[in-house]
C-alpha cells in the first residue's frame, strides 16, 4: 500500500505529534501549520497515522474547538485536498474497517467541525448501521446523551433508535432543542416527541417519577424546574405548529391552554374590569365548548371570582351534575327565580346608533346601518369586487382575528382571488395601520398565499407615517386639543391615538377582544369593525387635504414608494448576517438579549463584560423582540423562535445559534460574529447576577465593621483582623475609592453612597453580607460590591480560569501579556 508522495520517508506519527504539541504550547500556529503539512507528506500511512496522533493528543477537551486535536484534523483536511489519492477506498476492506472503528472511538465530542471531519475522512456513514447503533447505545450507557444525539443526527440513525430512550434524558437536562433536532425530518418521531411531552402536561405529573428511571443522571434544580406542565404545554403547541401535528393527539396541552384562557378571562373581567360581560360570555362559551371538566372549572372559578348566583346560572346552563358542583351552588340554584335561570339575550336588539355619551366621547362611524354590507355568499363577493376593484379607488383595510386561537375564515377560492386582486392592484390605494400583522394572519389562514406569495402594491401603512406626525410641531388653535405624544400622558395608543390627533376623538376599543368567530356578530362588534376601517379613510382625507400641517409631503403616494423601496433595501440587508453600521455598534458596546434557551451563553457573555438581558424561563420568546426594539439590542436565540423573532427585528439584529454547541463555543461565535475586540479588562466588568456595571470597593476593615454591625461576625472572631488593620474607625474610607484591580474596567461608585445605618445603596439594595464567609477575611483585603443588587465579589482563581478559557479570542496587548506573566 502506498498513499504518499515520492518524498515519503516514513516519519513516525508520534514524533510528528510531539513536534506539533511543542509548537502548540508555544502558540506558534503559523509554524505549526507548515510543520503539519510537511509532516503529513512524510507519513507512510497517513490515515492510520492521523488516528495515532489524535488518540495521543494531550489535553483533549470534549466540545472544545481550540485544542491541538482540532487543529491537527483541520490541517489534515487542508492537506488532503491536494492529494485525492489519500482515501479510505485505497485500503483493503479489513484495513478500512479497523480504521473506521478507531475513528468511531474519537467521536465522543460535539464540535461539528471535528465530528464532520472524521466522518468524511473515514466514511463512517458507510459502516453497517448495526455497528453505529451499538456505538450510540454505548455512549448512552456512559451518560453521554448529548454526544449520542448529535452523532445520531450526523450519521442519520434516528429511525434505528428509540425516540424516548434518546430524548427523555435530553429533556431532563434542559436540552429540548437537541431532542427536536433528533426527531426533525422523521414524522413518526416528531409525533412521538410531541405526544410524549403532552403526556406530561397534566396537573398530577411528577418529574421525580421520570427522573427515577435515570438514577445515574445528575440533574440540577434549574433543569428540574423546566419540567412542569405550564412550560411543557408551550413547547407542545410550538412543536405542533412546527411539525404540523394534529391537535387531537395532544389533549392534555389543549385542556391546559383552555383552562389557562378561562382563568385569564376571569381575572380580566372580574379583577381588572377590562372586559364587558357580553364579551366575556362569548369567550367563555368558545373556550369551554363541550368539555365537561372545563364547564365544571368555569363554575368553580365563578364561585371564587364572582358569586354563587352567577355560578348557579352557568351550572344550570351546562346541566352540571349535582355531585360535581361546588359547595352552595346547588342550594342557590333551587332559590333562583325563573327570570334568572337563563343567561343573556339577543344582541341584535341593540341600536346601531350608540348612546349620546358614547357619541360625545368616541369617534363615530359616519354611516347608517343600511350602508354596511355583508359578504357571505359568492354573489355578495362578486358585488364587492365590482365596487372595490375600481381604478383610482381608496380602500380602508382592517381585519379582526380571534384572540389567541386565530381565525376560521371562509376557504372559498373566490375570496383568495379577490384578496390577490385587491393587494396587487397598484392603482388602488389600500390604507391600513400596522398591516404586517394582518398580512401574517392572512398567510397563516390560507396555504395558497404561502405557496404563491401575495403581491403587495399600492399599500399605505399609516403606522409608518404616524411617527412623522408625532415629531411634527403642529400649529393648533389655542382652544384646540393639546398634542399628545405616544406613551406620554395619554391612555390612547396606536390607531386610536392617531384618530384622536387627526379627527379629535379616539376610537372605542371595548370590542377589541371580542370573539370574532361567533355568529351572528353583535351590533357593537359590527360597529367597531366598521369604525376601524372607516376611520382610515377619514384620516387619509384630512392628511391629504393639509399635509403641511402634519409634516407630510404633498403627495402621500410618494410615501408608498419610499415604503416599497425600504422593504426592498431591508430584504437586501437581510442577506447579510450583520450590516456594517450594526457591527460597528456592536464592536463599540455589544448589547444583547438572550432567549431563555440560551441562559448558559448569557452567563458566559455577561462574565466577559457584554451587556446581557436573559429572559426568564416563563417568558414568551416575543419578549425578546420587545426588549430588542425598546433598547436597541441584538437577539440571540436558537431553534424555531428565530424565524418569528427575525421577522420582527430584522435578520441583521437576530442571530441564531446551534443549540448543540457548548455555551463557551457559542460565546466565542457571538463575539467573532459581531467583531467584538475582547480585552482582559472586560472580564467581570459586569455583575453576574444583575448585569450592572457599577461597583463600590470595600476594604477589609470596612467589611469587618459591617459584618459585625449586622451580626454576621462576633467581636472575638475579628481579633486577628484588628491586629492586621489597626483600630477600625467608622467608615474611614468614605468618599475615597480604594485601589481597584488592574483587570476590571467598569464604573466605580464611592463608598460614601452607602447608607451607614441600613447598609443599602441609593437604589434600595442592601449589601448581601450573608454571602461573605468570615474565614475569608484574613486572605482578602478588598471586596467589590454591585451597587444595584448588593452582591459581593472578591478576587480569586476564577479570573484566571476565564482568561484561560477565552485566551484564543482575547485581544491582549504586549503590555497586558507581560503583566499577566507577573
Amino acid at each position: 500500500m502506498n498513499n504518499t508522495t515520492p518524498e515519503t520517508v516514513g516519519l513516525d506519527p508520534v514524533v510528528l505529534r510531539d513536534q506539533l504539541f511543542m509548537l502548540w504550547n508555544q502558540k506558534d500556529l503559523q509554524t505549526l501549520h507548515l510543520a503539519a503539512l510537511q509532516g503529513f507528506s512524510k507519513l507512510s500511512e497517513p490515515l492510520e497515522a492521523l488516528l495515532t496522533i489524535l488518540e495521543g493528543c494531550p489535553g483533549r477537551q470534549k466540545g472544545r474547538s481550540h485544542t491541538l486535536g482540532h487543529h491537527v484534523l483541520f490541517e489534515f483536511q487542508t492537506w488532503m485536498k491536494e492529494l485525492p489519492q489519500v482515501t479510505l477506498s485505497s485500503l483493503s476492506e479489513q484495513q478500512a474497517l479497523a480504521l473506521q472503528s478507531r475513528a468511531l472511538n474519537l467521536l465522543i465530542d460535539t464540535q461539528a467541525s471535528f465530528v464532520d471531519g472524521l466522518i468524511n475522512i473515514y466514511q463512517l456513514n458507510s459502516l453497517d448501521p448495526a455497528i453505529l447503533v451499538l456505538y450510540i447505545m454505548n455512549l448512552m450507557s456512559l451518560r453521554c446523551y448529548k454526544e449520542a444525539a448529535v452523532l445520531s443526527v450526523k450519521l442519520k440513525l434516528q429511525k434505528d433508535l428509540n425516540m424516548e430512550e434518546m430524548c427523555v434524558p435530553l429533556i431532563l437536562q434542559n436540552k429540548l432543542p437537541l431532542a427536536e433536532s433528533f426527531v426533525t425530518g422523521h414524522y413518526h418521531l416528531e409525533q412521538q416527541l410531541v405526544t410524549l411531552l403532552d403526556s406530561w402536561c397534566h396537573a398530577y405529573f411528577s418529574v421525580d417519577e421520570i427522573s427515577r428511571r435515570y438514577p445515574r443522571l445528575s440533574l440540577t434544580k434549574h433543569c428540574m424546574s423546566q419540567i412542569q406542565p405550564k412550560l411543557l404545554a408551550k413547547h407542545v403547541f410550538r412543536l405542533m405548529e412546527k411539525f404540523n401535528i394534529d391537535q387531537g393527539l395532544c389533549p392534555n396541552a389543549l385542556h391546559k391552554r383552555r383552562l389557562d384562557s378561562l382563568r385569564f378571562l376571569m381575572y380580566k373581567t372580574f379583577v381588572e374590569k377590562g372586559m364587558t360581560e357580553e364579551i366575556w360570555s362569548d369567550h367563555v362559551q368558545y373556550v369551554v365548548a363541550d368539555d365537561l371538566e372545563l364547564r365544571i372549572s368555569l363554575v368553580e372559578l365563578l364561585v371564587r371570582y364572582s358569586d354563587t348566583q352567577k355560578a348557579a346560572q352557568w351550572a344550570l346552563r351546562y346541566n352540571i351534575p349535582r355531585n360535581r358542583l361546588p359547595c352552595g351552588v346547588w342550594e342557590t340554584q333551587q332559590d333562583l327565580p325563573p327570570d334568572l335561570q337563563h343567561i343573556g339575550g339577543s344582541a341584535q336588539t341593540e341600536d346601531w346608533i350608540p348612546s349620546q355619551s358614547h357619541c360625545q366621547k368616541f369617534y363615530q362611524v359616519p354611516l347608517t346601518k343600511d350602508k354596511v354590507h355583508y359578504v357571505d355568499s359568492p354573489e355578495a363577493l362578486q358585488r364587492c369586487r365590482n365596487i372595490v376593484l375600481k381604478e383610482g379607488g381608496v380602500v380602508g383595510v382592517d381585519m379582526e382575528w380571534q384572540p389567541t386561537f386565530g381565525s376560521g375564515f371562509c376557504q372559498h377560492p373566490g375570496t383568495v382571488s379577490f384578496i390577490r386582486s385587491l393587494f396587487s392592484d397598484r392603482s388602488i390605494i389600500k390604507l391600513g395601520y400596522g398591516m404586517s400583522g394582518d398580512i401574517k394572519c392572512l398567510l397563516a389562514t390560507w396555504q395558497q398565499l404561502l405557496e404563491e406569495p401575495l403581491k403587495m402594491e399600492g399599500v399605505l401603512d399609516l403606522l409608518k407615517i404616524h411617527p412623522k406626525i408625532q415629531r411634527q410641531k403642529i400649529n393648533r388653535p389655542q382652544n384646540g386639543p393639546k398634542e399628545v405624544l405616544v406613551g406620554e400622558g395619554s391612555s390612547e395608543k396606536g390607531l386610536s391615538l392617531l384618530v384622536q390627533q387627526v379627527l379629535k376623538k379616539p376610537l372605542d376599543k371595548t370590542e377589541q377582544m371580542s370573539n370574532w368567530e361567533k355568529r351572528p356578530l353583535r351590533i357593537s362588534q359590527i360597529r367597531y369593525a366598521v369604525a376601524d376601517a372607516c376611520c382610515l379613510l377619514e384620516v387619509y382625507s384630512v392628511l391629504s387635504g393639509n399635509p403641511d400641517q402634519f409634516g407630510l409631503p404633498s403627495d402621500l403616494r410618494s410615501i408608498m414608494s419610499r415604503q416599497s423601496e425600504k422593504r426592498g433595501d431591508k430584504k437586501k440587508k437581510e442577506e447579510k448576517s450583520c450590516d456594517k453600521e450594526e457591527c460597528q455598534g456592536a464592536q463599540r458596546h455589544l448589547r444583547v438579549v438572550c432567549d431563555n434557551m440560551l441562559q448558559g451563553l448569557g452567563r458566559y457573555l455577561r462574565c466577559l463584560g457584554v451587556d446581557v438581558i436573559m429572559l426568564e424561563n416563563t417568558d414568551d420568546h416575543r419578549v425578546a423582540a420587545k426588549l430588542a426594539q425598546a433598547e436597541g439590542r441584538f437577539i440571540l436565540t436558537c431553534g424555531q423562535p428565530y424565524q418569528t423573532l427575525r421577522s420582527q427585528v430584522g435578520e441583521g439584529r437576530c442571530l441564531s445559534l446551534d443549540c448543540a454547541e457548548k455555551a463557551r463555543d457559542q460565546a466565542a461565535r457571538v463575539l467573532r460574529h459581531f467583531n467584538v475586540q475582547l480585552k482582559p479588562c472586560d472580564i467581570f466588568s459586569r455583575c453576574q447576577a444583575c448585569n450592572s456595571d457599577q461597583y463600590t470597593a470595600v476594604p477589609r476593615k470596612d467589611m469587618v465593621r459591617m459584618l459585625k454591625q449586622k451580626g454576621f461576625l462576633q467581636d472575638d472572631s475579628d481579633h486577628t483582623h484588628q491586629q492586621e488593620e489597626g483600630k477600625l474607625d467608622d467608615f474611614p474610607t468614605r468618599g475615597v475609592i480604594p485601589e481597584i484591580p488592574r483587570y476590571v474596567e467598569c464604573q466605580w461608585a464611592p463608598l460614601s453612597e452607602l447608607d451607614p445605618d441600613t447598609l443599602t445603596f441609593p437604589g434600595g439594595a442592601p449589601i448581601q453580607l450573608h454571602t461573605v464567609p468570615p474565614a475569608l477575611l484574613p486572605r482578602i483585603s478588598l471586596f467589590y460590591v454591585c451597587t444595584r443588587c448588593g452582591k459581593v465579589f472578591w478576587e480569586g482563581p476564577h479570573y484566571g480560569h476565564v482568561l484561560s478559557m477565552f485566551h484564543d479570542i482575547l485581544h491582549i496587548t504586549d503590555t497586558e501579556a507581560e503583566a499577566q506573566q507577573h
